[in-house]
């Protein structure tokens, strides 16, 4: 049986996670800051939003849902 390093695990996911957290807020913020300043949007809407994880190795396919509201 082979084993999993559980800690090994955890943190390379985790590692992973803070990347793509701290690069796809910047890039959203900054996309919606541009938005409201060029009039493409307006600030006191909501903006649907969805990501898509996909793992080819693990047959994983998973479209996760949301909302970010943008208010003056």
């Amino acid at each position: 049986m082979i084993k999993i390093n559980e800690e090994l695990l955890n943190m390379s996911t985790r590692k992973l996670l803070k990347n793509v957290g701290v690069n796809s807020q910047r890039i959203i913020e900054t996309s919606i800051r541009d938005a409201v300043k060029s009039g493409k949007i307006t600030s006191d809407k909501k903006i649907n939003v969805s990501f898509n994880l996909n793992i080819d190795e693990l047959s994983i396919s998973e479209k996760i849902e949301g909302e970010i509201e943008v208010a003056s």
